[in-house]
């Protein structure tokens, strides 16, 4: 693969707890953007509320559903936090969160 890397600042995809096949469509779906693909509605959906360039991604498992909150840059794929979404509205810790991890993300770059 000659894409862009994934840098993980918080969270991890794994079975348990998602089943294996929300964890293969979330692995295809970051595959697509480490490729360059522009994902849209319904997999995708901007959160300029964190930042520019900022998306979550969304994947229905069996009884739940499942976000994976990611940036992307030039040069990588910057993932900020994979959580179960239990509500319509993304939580405000879980916003504040993911800017600090950006910011702290931001500042190291050169």
């Amino acid at each position: 693969m000659n894409g862009k890397p994934l840098r993980w600042l918080d969270g991890e995809v794994k079975t348990p707890p998602m089943n294996v096949e929300a964890r293969r469509e979330i692995g295809m779906l970051l595959r697509d953007l480490q490729e360059g693909e522009n994902l849209a509605p319904p997999h995708s959906r901007p959160m300029p509320i964190i930042g520019p360039r900022c998306h979550e991604l969304r994947v229905n498992d069996r009884n739940k559903t499942w976000r994976l909150i990611y940036r992307v840059e030039p040069d990588a794929v910057v993932i900020l936090d994979v959580l179960e979404k239990k509500t319509k509205k993304t939580p405000d810790a879980v916003i504040q969160n993911c800017r600090r991890r950006l910011k702290l993300y931001e500042a190291r770059r050169p």
